[in-house]
């Protein structure tokens, strides 16, 4: 008997190289099934774990999950729920990410200074190293098992071929089907390996067929049983056609493939032909419309080619030139923001392309990020710069803090607040502790005078008393028709100045004193001018003691304009007069011009002795 035990049968009707005469796509078929049972072949069989509605957990309860998961099930079983967290973990803690970046650009901080550690972030990766750990173990374990199985699978196959080069007719029917049972029961072997060990067994198995002469009805009944499973397996494949999800029904067909390869074996050489064509133009059916259909999704990913290069040539349209302050900045990088989370968006493309597009996003958003970090580098330089300025100004504060010289501390208090809101951001790590000193140093200063105010209100408030009283007693003697004189006028005038100042909501009774001193000046023989210059001196006196000397200094200018321009009018009355000199004095037009420069001179005298006043003051 020749040995061909090393040559793979031409009729085998799963084997590619007996489909030559056939039409290539049906080859095409049958390879991409053999292919697939192939990768297949090496999975071990798992029991998922339940898929929960992770969309719904917090961040907080992704980490708990995920460890739960990783501590008490394998690693198989849990893939598809660790990926599943990962997508959606990632998506939760990038929103979180760009919220917290987003609050520190706003509250002053530099884009390429920012940073942003989560303990959370930290537990959520320590748990996928471990899972990793996990699986790794795993796949080690799986490729020992694997190789394994494939070696238990050729020890059978050698003593198959022990079987057929030592055949004993009696015995030898009984010994094949213990080798076929102890195949089936082989798990999985590696993918690689998978075709051409199932070809080398059925070569073999065909050929102790072809052997067992000795007994053709046991031949003939495993032939016929055989041929009834094959039957059915293609009264199978061929209701797959009417399944709506390809995918469902493709992933049958493997099924059914596998069983026509694994569990059933050969049938009788005139059937094989007719039988396989049979499976075969079914398995056609169904890889077509599969091929139709990932067609379809090649069309959908050519799509999606346009849509990713429109975002990325949006990218490089955004114009940065003109970008000249953080908030123009800001909204340039809310728009790359949004143009990334489009792009992320976008489905997949095609593969022959992901790497081009990928390179061409990369760059667009690269040559942004140049253009923004050469600025936020610069707007360091100038933060530095106004961290200086906030410093000077702290150091002032802190020198004025407990200050007693009240009116003058006040107002340099007050330029320093102001100009602290003119200096622009300093760097985010200083900007607490700096504001925190200068509130400190100003609230310390301001708490000590509104204290030192209220302590005041309280005299004022014994002050408005005194010139209440005051008034009824100027009142009194007013109605008692007691005869008032000058100096008796300018004692009620400085005994009301020498009494201080009263309540701010209060002073309306520095009204009532002064319409008082008119009536008493309309009721007596008193100069007017006279009482004029006692109300101007008390005028004068308060402002002197509120220190208000930029009041004095306009008031000093007001008056001088006062007399400039009433001089002025008097000259321009007297040169009226002497272009009518023709005209009798008894004439109504030159007596009104005369009784206006008597009017005018009047005014001038009093004007310039409040001038006088004024330029003696010292202050």
């Amino acid at each position: 008997m020749l040995d061909d035990s090393n040559k793979l049968p031409l009729e085998d009707e799963n084997n590619t190289t007996s489909l030559d005469s056939k039409e290539p796509s049906l080859n095409k078929a049958i390879d991409d099934i053999d292919n697939q049972i192939a990768e297949s072949s090496e999975n071990v069989e798992h029991k998922a774990i339940e898929m929960l509605d992770y969309n719904n957990f917090e961040i907080e309860d992704l980490v708990a999950e995920l460890s739960k998961l990783v501590k008490e099930n394998s690693a198989q079983s849990i893939q598809h729920n660790v990926n599943t967290i990962k997508d959606i973990f990632n998506v939760k803690f990038g929103s979180l990410l760009k919220a917290e970046k987003l609050k520190f650009i706003e509250e002053g901080g530099e884009i390429v200074d920012f940073k942003y550690n989560n303990p959370i972030k930290a537990t959520y990766n320590s748990i996928l190293y471990d899972y990793k750990i996990k699986r790794k173990e795993f796949y080690n374990q799986k490729e020992n098992h694997l190789k394994e199985n494939l070696q238990a699978k050729l020890e059978i196959i050698e003593e198959l071929k022990h079987l057929i080069d030592n055949a004993d007719g009696s015995t030898m029917y009984k010994v094949f089907k213990g080798i076929q049972d102890k195949w089936k029961i082989i798990g999985p072997i590696p993918r690689d390996k998978y075709n051409d060990t199932w070809r080398t067994y059925q070569h073999h198995v065909e050929r102790f067929y072809d052997l067992l002469h000795l007994s053709n009805d046991l031949r003939e009944l495993d032939f016929k049983h055989n041929y009834e499973e094959k039957l059915k397996l293609v009264a199978k494949a061929e209701e797959l056609d009417a399944i709506e999800d390809i995918n469902d029904a493709f992933n049958e067909l493997q099924i059914l493939h596998k069983l026509w390869k694994e569990d059933i074996g050969p049938v009788a050489r005139e059937q094989r032909d007719e039988i396989w064509d049979q499976f075969s133009a079914a398995t056609k059916k169904i890889h077509d419309k599969r091929h139709e259909f990932f067609k379809d999704i090649k069309s959908q990913y050519d799509g999606n080619v346009d849509l990713k290069l429109a975002l990325i040539a949006e990218i490089e349209a955004i114009d940065t030139s003109k970008n000249n302050s953080r908030a123009d900045w800001q909204v340039s990088i809310k728009a790359v923001e949004d143009l990334r989370t489009k792009f992320f968006s976008i489905g997949q493309v095609p593969r022959a392309k992901s790497n081009q597009i990928w390179s061409k996003f990369k760059e667009a958003t690269k040559n942004f990020n140049i253009e923004k970090n050469k600025f936020f580098k610069d707007v360091k330089s100038e933060h530095l710069e106004n961290l200086n300025k906030k410093k000077l100004l702290i150091e002032q504060a802190l020198t004025l803090k407990d200050s007693e010289d009240w009116d003058s501390a006040t107002e340099i208090m007050k330029k320093i607040q102001s100009d602290w809101k003119k200096i622009g951001h300093v760097p985010r790590k200083y900007s607490d502790k700096l504001w925190k000193e200068f509130k400190d140093a100003c609230n310390h200063y301001f708490d000590r005078l509104h204290e030192k105010q209220n302590e005041g209100n309280k005299e004022q408030l014994e002050v408005f008393n005194e010139k209440k009283e005051l008034l009824k007693e100027i009142k009194k003697a007013v109605d008692g028709d007691e005869e008032i004189s000058i100096d008796s006028l300018k004692e009620y005038v400085n005994d009301w100045r020498d009494l201080g100042k009263v309540p701010h909501d209060m002073k309306h009774i520095e009204v009532k004193f002064n319409k008082l001193i008119d009536k008493i000046a309309d009721e007596s023989s008193i100069d007017t001018q006279d009482v004029e210059m006692i109300k101007y001196d008390n005028l004068i006196a308060s402002y002197l003691e509120q220190k208000n000397y930029r009041k004095l200094d306009s008031e000093q200018l007001f008056v001088k304009k006062k007399v400039d321009e009433i001089t002025r009018e008097i000259h321009q009355l007297e040169n009226n007069i002497g272009f009518i000199s023709n005209i009798s004095e008894d004439n109504p037009i030159v007596k009104n011009v005369r009784e206006n420069i008597k009017d005018y001179k009047e005014k001038l005298v009093g004007w310039k002795v409040k001038l006088t006043y004024l330029r003696k003051i010292e202050y």
